[in-house]
C-alpha cells in the first residue's frame, strides 16, 4: 500500500519500531528525504535525532544512476559493476567524488551548526531513509554510524528494493523495511505526495525540540515500585 507522505511513513514505520528505545538509541537521519520520516519516528518513540550526511556519487550525462556514495570519516561505497557499466572513467570517478565531498561538507555545516555530534560508542544507531533504490546512501550511512562506534546499526526504511534489502541485511545488524514490492522501480512511486525535501524545511525540521520521552506502561498486574 502506497505511503500518504513521508509523514505518513515515519508514523507507521515507527509503529514497527516500538521495540528499540532507551537512553542507548540514537535515530540517524539521512538528508534530505529521510528527515521527515525520522522525525516522525524520533517523536513516536522519544528518541533523540541527528543527521547522517550522505552524498551520492551520480554518473555524468546519467544523474538518474548512481555509481556509489560518500560520508563523513571518509567513508566511501563504490559500486564497480555501474562504473563499467557506465564507462565512467578514472578522471570523470575522481572529479565526481571529488565535488561531491565538497557538497558533503558544506552540507555537514548547514544542517548540523554548532551542535556537537552524538556520541555513538557502545549506543544503538537508527538510520532512517525515505526509501532504499540502489542501497548505496544506505550502506555508506551504515558504514559511518559504525566508524563513530555504535554497537549495533539498524536501517529502518518504509521501502526498498529487494535486492537492495537483501544486500544490506548483510552490513546492517538489522533492517527493518515495510514495503518491499517485487515490482519495484523507484521510491516515489511508493508515496502519493513525494515532494522535494529543501535545505530550509530540513534545518526547520532539526531545529525543533527533543521529543519527550514517552511514559513507561507497566502491566496492570504489577504494582509499581515507588
Amino acid at each position: 500500500m502506497p505511503f500518504h507522505d513521508r509523514r505518513d511513513a515515519g508514523r507507521r514505520l515507527a509503529e514497527r519500531l516500538r521495540g528499540f528505545h532507551g537512553p542507548d538509541v540514537v535515530v540517524l537521519a539521512v538528508p534530505r528525504g529521510g528527515v521527515p520520516v525520522a522525525c516522525e519516528v524520533a517523536a513516536a518513540l522519544g528518541l533523540p535525532l541527528e543527521v547522517e550526511v550522505v552524498r551520492k556519487l551520480r554518473v555524468p550525462f546519467q544523474p538518474g544512476l548512481v555509481f556509489g556514495a560518500i560520508a563523513a570519516n571518509g567513508v566511501q561505497v563504490i559500486d564497480e559493476p555501474i562504473l563499467l557499466r557506465a564507462f565512467v572513467s578514472d578522471p570523470e570517478r575522481h572529479r565526481v567524488t571529488r565535488e561531491a565531498r565538497n557538497t558533503l561538507s558544506r552540507s555537514i555545516i548547514r544542517y548540523r551548526g554548532a551542535m556537537t555530534p552524538f556520541r555513538l560508542d557502545g549506543r544503538t544507531a537508527v538510520i532512517v531513509d525515505d526509501g532504499v533504490a540502489t542501497g548505496a546512501t544506505a550502506r555508506a550511512a551504515i558504514e559511518v554510524a559504525r566508524s563513530r562506534g555504535a554497537e549495533r546499526v539498524i536501517l529502518a526504511v518504509p521501502v526498498g528494493s529487494p535486492r537492495a534489502i537483501r544486500s544490506l541485511s548483510r552490513t546492517a545488524d538489522i533492517v527493518v523495511c515495510l514495503e518491499t514490492p517485487a515490482m519495484f522501480h523507484s521510491i516515489a512511486q511508493w508515496y502519493q505526495r513525494f515532494d522535494d525535501v529543501t535545505d530550509t524545511a530540513v534545518c526547520e525540521l532539526l531545529a525543533r525540540p527533543s521529543p519527550p520521552k514517552p511514559p513507561v506502561v507497566l502491566p496492570a498486574e504489577v504494582d509499581p515500585v515507588l
